[in-house]
């Protein structure tokens, strides 16, 4: 792991290659997100967005959580403002970056945490990880998109049972439902997402950011419409030196050499 991170009061990031990672770095309490958390995850999201060496993002959180939702003491604050959770809210920051996104969760993943880990394209659990979102003990709903991404990927029935019952699920039954994609074996979960954002990474990062904006913008098109888009960045992606370089690599039975261009 390379030894060179950005020094943040909140986070920790450095570069595997072409591979980010951000990790969560309040382990004292649980990765919750605080205000400073919550700027330092918004303003790296839309940096690293923005850098076309980054081909994918992993995230994580430092200690024994993934993160345990959102600190109770600036949630205390956030409700006194007239401007609400606003300040808090980081899921649309992580979902919007175009490049693959994938969560390593070692631990609790709760409340607003969980809600983290949804807006990531692909979750990797630890055995011990937990996973609930319990808003409603407190008498509030998800506020950071888990009403809306959590049964996109689960379905409508289980999502309203997990939050209804504020029931915590554990990381087998996670799989089970499709919460999380894989169990991480020994390694760990950083390592195994680490080992497939690298398998993403050597694949033409253009294409890659059109399939996910395909996927992605098709949850909320008609299949007409999903086919057209799917269609319309096809012939985009034909204009592009990495596409030559596809077909050249293959042709001439060789690894691809991606610029990104």
């Amino acid at each position: 792991m390379s030894p060179h991170s950005v020094p943040l009061r909140s986070l920790r990031q450095w570069r595997e290659g072409p591979v980010a990672v951000i990790a969560l770095s309040r382990p004292g309490a649980g990765n919750s997100i605080d205000d400073s958390l919550a700027f330092e995850l918004r303003e790296i999201s839309r940096r690293l967005d923005q850098d076309e060496a980054v081909r994918v993002v992993v995230l994580t959180g430092d200690g024994d959580a993934f993160c345990g939702g959102t600190d109770p003491s600036a949630e205390r604050e956030a409700l006194r403002r007239a401007d609400g959770m606003a300040s808090l809210r980081v899921a649309g920051a992580v979902s919007a970056i175009k490049k693959p996104v994938i969560a390593a969760i070692d631990g609790p993943a709760v409340d607003q945490g969980l809600e983290l880990a949804l807006a990531c394209d692909l979750r990797i659990a630890a055995g011990r990880s937990t996973f609930a979102l319990t808003q409603l003990e407190r008498g509030l709903i998800p506020w950071d998109g888990g009403t809306q991404r959590l049964p996109r990927l689960i379905g409508a029935s289980r999502a309203l049972e997990m939050v209804l019952t504020c029931r915590c699920v554990d990381a087998a039954d996670a799989l089970s439902i499709g919460l999380v994609g894989e169990i991480a074996g020994p390694e760990g979960p950083l390592e195994r997402a680490l080992e497939i954002a690298g398998a993403i990474a050597r694949h033409g990062p253009i294409a890659a950011r059109y399939l996910k904006e395909a996927v992605m913008k098709g949850l909320d098109l008609t299949m007409e419409q999903g086919l057209r888009l799917e269609a319309d960045l096809n012939v985009i992606l034909q204009s592009t030196a990495d596409r030559q370089e596809g077909l050249s690599s293959f042709r001439e039975r060789r690894a691809p050499g991606y610029t990104g261009e």
